[in-house]
């Protein structure tokens, strides 16, 4: 499924200003269901945290989240990696042309080399560990990064259908992915041999959060890969789909969810 290839394109077409670059992290803050979630937690970080933080936005992709994170607190230090050099670039033009620049800094690192001993207080991952085979060694590395008391905050999709795959002879909706999703002890038993001695899961995406993504994600970008037609035709589907997208996304970040095709863990230092 071409997935990232129309990600791509849909982040070129809306960078062409600021003003367009804005509109599009808006976009995804609506339509993506893992950004209310992760949203969510931020916010309740900030309630929680002190002043004058470093924070690592690893894995940071269009840098949407490093974003938010810096109009929360003008006192945080920001840190936003990526392997992807086009768009560390890209992102540290426009977080120059909107002046804040002297709090985001973007820099082109590899997680599973990536050290900066007990600097970070906050380390946000968000669908980053999917695409990484070699989880346990980056989950060492977020342990050594984070000062005591830090907090390690990761989204990514669940064993329970994440990426799309419900058996064993599906095919993962994501291209990039390294594995489907993990379990929930299977996450809890690495980070713990990281080091971390306090992890909390939670699901995402129940049933409510996945009619959503295939509303808003799924089922649009299965006709866009059709024809580039669909490009003029998809303002009127959002038109008509939108407002349920909405209310199930609410429903998603309100419901305790038994399960759920994405997961949200929180490991402390």
């Amino acid at each position: 499924m071409q997935y990232d290839s129309i990600k791509r394109a849909l982040g070129t077409l809306f960078n062409k200003t600021p003003f367009t670059r804005k509109i599009f992290y808006k976009l995804l803050d609506l339509l993506l269901l893992r950004t209310w979630h992760v949203k969510r937690e931020l916010r309740i970080f900030r309630k929680n945290s002190a002043e004058n933080l470093n924070v690592l936005d690893a894995g940071a992709g269009y840098g949407q989240y490093s974003f938010f994170m810096s109009g929360l607190s003008s006192s945080w230090n920001i840190k936003a990696v990526d392997v992807k050099k086009e768009q560390i670039d890209d992102c540290n033009r426009f977080f120059k042309r909107i002046n804040r620049d002297n709090r985001v800094i973007f820099e082109m690192a590899d997680l599973v080399e990536f050290i900066e001993k007990e600097k970070y207080s906050l380390i946000l991952s968000v669908d980053v560990m999917e695409h990484i085979q070699d989880d346990e060694n980056v989950f060492i590395n977020f342990y050594k990064s984070l000062m005591p008391g830090g907090v390690l905050l990761i989204s990514t999709p669940s064993d329970k259908g994440g990426s799309d795959v419900h058996h064993h002879h599906s095919n993962s909706f994501i291209e990039e992915h390294v594995r489907d999703g993990y379990g929930v002890n299977e996450i809890k038993t690495k980070l713990e041999k990281a080091g971390f001695n306090n992890i909390n899961t939670r699901y995402t995406y129940g049933k409510t959060g996945q009619l959503s993504w295939k509303l808003s994600m799924k089922y649009p970008i299965l006709l866009l890969n059709l024809s580039k037609i669909f490009f003029v035709i998809l303002p009127f589907y959002y038109l008509i789909t939108f407002p349920f997208s909405l209310l199930l996304n609410i429903l998603d970040v309100k419901i305790k969810h038994k399960t759920g095709t994405g997961l949200i863990v929180k490991a402390y230092k």
